[in-house]
């Protein structure tokens, strides 16, 4: 081959791989072509839905359009309310990021479900003081409705809150047997019946509902719960006596056991049941106030029954007169007069008022009626000289109840209470009262009941009968000697 037809092949292959390539480039922009049509199209959709949707758009936009001057001067304002905006965004978004947290149970982690509350109840403070400016953020604020800022999450933290404070006091609160304690004349410390443990939970939960004002329910279901638990300690000593009228009984003998069993019931109520409630509510609600804690307080006792052992005891004195009533009276007395430092310190602030009036009241009934039946003895006696003289040469019932009933009320067991008695209803009367006018009121009863015996003897016809009234019977069977004897009756 020459050397021109060389030349000339290679420059037909040189135009071969041109048209080779223009051929690519051109198959390559078809391509790209297509695509974008494509897009074009697309666009051509969404063009044409925008300008469906302008003429409504517009309409919304209407009354917010302002001239450009007027939208350049409040672009500052826009710019500064974004930070805010968004900060508040930020507050909401960890708001319910807490949700998840408040409600799950709160008894595995009081201490951390409290912590995450509080940061609740930051969260809400900050939502609900950041428009304060505006009266109906400020009318819902007063209104109580700031928990509802969260959608009611703060209201239902705080009802998981409630719930735990019930069970924690429900799971302690056992009643307390009185057959496992002994009632002696020492005092009794009445030990806490919550842990000091269970204790600081109730505070820690007290706080947060001080904070969200749920004091109220937080009391209300105290005292539901404490009351229950002292009533079942009182019911289990079938107490069905305390509900006894006037007109159930003839006289005091047919109720004498209840009144010994009062005695001891309420001894028990005061020292042990109301004595524990008396420092638990201290323990709980000290911190928040004494007018609390103690008005916790009488709300437990008046609805457990104390009202009602007082009733009883006014149900004793408004009974029929008799000599065995001092007695019972007495008994009252030494009973009341016994507790008399613990109803002073569990009842002595203005919460109790109506206890104190009741217990005054009641002394004030036991004592005036002691009073009163012991002055009228000397008068029973003598209109005994009126009657016959008993048929078979016995001695009268009366002489032999009057000569025994001296002796116990000069016995330890009465004179004590009944001269104490007698000097306080004096008192009262701006009188003096001596011990020994109790013991020469009794010396002159026992010579009136001797001369009603004398004055009988001597109606008698026959003279062994006579004789064994005056001399051996009656002073065989009763040693009036003993009662009226110089070491009873000084000076005698």
């Amino acid at each position: 081959m020459d050397l021109p037809t060389a030349g000339n092949d290679c420059k037909n292959n040189d135009h071969i791989n041109n048209l080779i390539a223009a051929k690519k480039s051109l198959k390559l922009s078809l391509e790209k072509s297509k695509v974008l049509g494509l897009a074009l199209e697309k666009a051509g959709k969404i063009l044409d839905e925008i300008n469906r949707r302008l003429p409504s758009l517009e309409a919304v936009v209407r009354p917010i359009r302002a001239d450009k001057d007027a939208l350049a001067a409040v672009g500052g304002h826009i710019n500064r309310a974004v930070g805010p905006a968004a900060a508040v965004l930020k507050v909401f978004d960890a708001v319910h990021g807490l949700e998840k947290s408040l409600l799950s149970d709160p008894r595995n982690d009081i201490p951390g479900y409290l912590s995450v509350l509080k940061r609740l109840e930051e969260a809400l403070r900050y939502l609900s003081n950041l428009k304060k400016s505006l009266k109906g953020l400020r009318e819902l604020q007063n209104d109580g409705q700031r928990i509802y800022l969260d959608s009611g999450l703060l209201d239902s933290a705080l009802h998981k809150l409630e719930s735990e404070f019930r069970r924690l006091l429900m799971e302690r609160s056992v009643p307390l047997p009185m057959s496992s304690l002994s009632l002696g004349e020492q005092a009794c410390i009445a030990p806490s019946p919550l842990p000091a443990t269970v204790i600081h939970k109730l505070l820690a939960i007290l706080g947060r509902m001080i904070a969200n004002s749920r004091l109220e329910k937080c009391i209300t279901i105290y005292v539901e719960v404490r009351s229950s638990n002292v009533r079942a300690s009182l019911q289990a000593l079938d107490m069905n006596y305390l509900d006894i009228s006037v007109s159930d009984f003839n006289d005091v003998q047919s109720i004498e056991g209840y009144i010994g069993q009062w005695g001891k019931h309420l001894e028990f109520a005061i020292k042990h049941l109301f004595e524990a409630e008396f420092k638990l509510c201290n323990d709980v609600f000290e911190r928040i106030g004494t007018d609390v804690w103690m008005g916790c307080f009488s709300k437990i006792v008046a609805q457990t029954g104390i009202l009602a052992f007082l009733q009883f005891g006014k149900t004793v004195t408004e009974s029929k007169k008799d000599p065995i009533k001092l007695l019972r009276l007495l008994d009252i007395f030494a009973s009341l007069n016994k507790l008399r430092l613990d109803f002073n310190r569990l009842f002595g602030g203005e919460a109790c008022v109506e206890i104190q009036n009741l217990t005054r009241d009641l002394i004030k009934r036991v004592i005036d009626g002691a009073a009163e039946i012991f002055w009228e003895l000397f008068v029973q006696v003598e209109l005994q000289r009126q009657s016959p003289p008993p048929q078979d040469g016995s001695v009268q019932k009366v002489v032999s109840f009057i000569t025994d009933y001296c002796n116990k009320l000069l016995g330890d067991d009465y004179k004590p209470i009944l001269t104490q008695v007698l000097v306080i209803h004096r008192s009262w009367k701006h009188e003096r009262f001596q011990e020994r006018i109790l013991v020469n009121k009794l010396r002159e009863l026992i010579l009136s009941t001797s001369i009603v015996v004398d004055q009988l003897s001597f109606k008698f016809v026959a003279t062994d009968s006579d004789c064994c009234f005056n001399n051996r019977q009656f002073r065989s069977q009763f040693p009036l000697g003993e009662a009226i004897s110089p070491s009873v009756f000084p000076g005698s």
